[in-house]
């Protein structure tokens, strides 16, 4: 039996409504309001004062007939586990995989995933990290318009499914991040400000605010993060732009879970990684609390992205703008921010703060070629082979796959998808879809992109276009690609120093007239040809080559045009 309790202090009435007839609840101190135990699988939502119409539980562990449909009480201590020996893994060394589970599969389940983690493990990575899971409106989203924010969309399985697919990614040595949006809430479907303040005045990118200051609001979120983490055998929580929360509480919020957290690890006796995106470029998220930081484990860092994708395809608009040459590169390299302090011409104003190198590892910087964001914020969600040539491709790959940082990996990447990966969208109010379809052509006009050849958000082909496909993986180029992420990855896990984090022992050598870039790694040297002209340098024994054409002959190593290669110094 499950006790419901709620946090309504803007009620002055209230009923559980469950098999059809409604259940005065009983108010206690604080707001909050007690009810009758339900069985598991029972249906039941809540009138608030004069309300005929029940909405859902701000807490709903399920929600099977969508987002304004009634909750279903769920027994989170049926599912049977079979992950006991599983003693987690820390993302130190590690390769993070980022999917989304509706378009990673045919099937786009949960359980259509699981029938596709062995590729995972043969590719080598370490942690899954999945796109929001929580219930959001409509049938396909990217899931950061959730609003049932402890409750796990039912088209992908809901939270049994879900159970089954972290257990069966620690029964294959895999951990799982969950990625949790608490900046704010999607725009429809979301009843918390009937139930009490959840929202305070304001707005950032996406939303409303929440009301961080608020006690009962704070205790909503944290007690969510933990849940994913106790009870659904999370190994970490990948947390969504955390610029955006706005906090003037003594102790700011993200301070306090990372506490939480660091306290659930050591009972549970396994490690548990939380990772903030941030837009600030500041250390302080990983900074330990001791220092004044709010320590996390890691944070993501696009500006090392910036500069790949930069030098990479040519482009420099936008945001961008900063980032082309090898310079840009070189100093990602060694210091993970461009701009630490420095002007950013795209904000107009001095942006970021030095990392310590004595003190903060490489590990602490989760970085990628390609994600979610940087592709489906394209307006056509164009991945990168549609945007450089295979040989830049492999370029690319052989950076990311030896710098100090923590790489991720996007879904289809290790093959050079052919598939887009656009925004889309599925909300059943007109108003609603008409509104998010304008308000994307507007941001992607403001990049200088053509947004006539932008797919609307709505249409169905922008979400069944964005699947996986999987054949593609074994054919032609798409299997060369695959072996060479594979191939990278095994060396990567072979040779301690590709994997070290110790940013005070990478440096770089570049020539930006003639585009090569050198990265010393220990004993180890990466080079790479951005140019089109073949290009020497001394080098001892080769251990892996992007192209055939890569050769060490007499301690000459001979790089092709847009080629690199990993060798043992001379």
């Amino acid at each position: 039996m499950t006790a419901i309790r709620v946090w309504a202090p803007k009620a002055s009435r209230l009923s559980l409504f469950a098999a059809g007839s409604s259940t005065p609840m009983t108010a206690e101190a604080d707001g909050w309001w007690s009810g009758p135990e339900l069985a598991p699988g029972t249906d039941y939502g809540f009138l608030i004062d004069d309300a005929r119409t029940p909405v859902p539980d701000p807490a709903s562990p399920y929600q099977p007939h969508g987002v304004h449909g009634p909750s279903r009480s769920y027994d989170d201590g049926a599912y049977v586990w079979h992950d006991g020996q599983w003693q987690g893994r820390p993302l130190e060394r590690g390769i993070v995989y980022e999917l989304h589970v509706g378009t990673f599969t045919e099937g786009g389940t949960f359980d259509s995933a699981i029938g596709r983690l062995g590729h995972l493990v043969k590719l080598g990575v370490t942690h899954v990290e999945l796109l929001p899971v929580n219930a959001f409106n409509g049938t396909w989203n990217w899931g950061y318009d959730g609003v049932g924010w402890y409750a796990v969309h039912a088209q992908y399985g809901g939270p049994d499914g879900l159970k089954r697919f972290v257990d069966a990614c620690h029964g294959c040595g895999l951990a799982v991040v969950l990625d949790v949006v608490y900046n704010h809430l999607g725009p429809s479907g979301n009843y918390l400000p009937q139930f009490g303040p959840y929202l305070k005045t304001g707005r950032n990118t996406w939303g409303d605010l929440l009301n961080l200051e608020e006690p009962n609001v704070r205790e909503f979120i944290l007690g969510n993060a933990l849940r994913w983490l106790r009870d659904f055998h999370f190994d970490g929580l990948r947390l969504d732009a955390v610029h955006a929360l706005q906090d003037s509480s003594p102790v700011h919020l993200l301070t306090e879970l990372a506490t939480r957290v660091d306290a659930l690890s050591e009972q549970l006796g396994r490690p548990l990684t939380l990772i903030a995106e941030s837009d600030l470029n500041d250390p302080v998220m990983i900074e330990p609390r001791e220092a004044g930081g709010h320590g996390l484990a890691a944070q993501w860092d696009d500006d090392v992205h910036h500069a790949l994708h930069s030098n990479l395809t040519g482009e420099t608009q936008g945001y961008y703008c900063d980032f082309g040459g090898l310079e840009a590169l070189a100093k990602v390299f060694t210091r993970a921010f461009l701009h630490d302090g420095t002007y950013s011409t795209f904000r107009g104003r001095d942006h970021g703060r030095p990392v310590n190198r004595e003190t903060t590892s490489g590990w602490q910087f989760v970085v990628a070629l390609q994600n979610h964001d940087q592709v489906g914020n394209r307006a056509v969600g164009d991945r990168l082979p549609e945007l450089t040539s295979v040989g830049m491709l492999r370029v690319g790959a052989m950076l990311l796959l030896t710098s100090p940082f923590t790489p991720m990996l996007w879904m289809g990447e290790e093959w050079a998808a052919s598939t887009r990966w656009p925004f889309f969208t599925s909300h059943p109010e007109p108003e609603l879809a008409k509104a998010t379809a304008e308000g994307r052509r507007e941001e992607f006009a403001g990049h200088d992109w053509n947004v006539e050849e932008m797919i609307d958000p709505q249409d169905p082909a922008a979400f069944h276009g964005a699947v996986l496909r999987w054949p593609e993986a074994s054919e032609g180029t798409h299997a060369e690609i695959l072996a060479l992420y594979r191939a990278l990855i095994a060396l990567r896990a072979a040779e301690p120093e590709l994997s070290d984090g110790d940013l005070t022992q990478v440096e770089v050598e570049f020539d930006d007239a003639e585009r090569w870039f050198l990265v010393h790694r220990g004993s180890l040297r990466v080079i790479a040809n951005f140019g089109s002209s073949p290009r020497e340098f001394p080098a001892g024994a080769l251990l892996l080559g992007t192209e055939d054409g890569v050769t060490v002959t007499d301690g000459v190593l001979t790089l092709p045009g847009e080629s690199a290669a990993v060798v043992r110094a001379a």
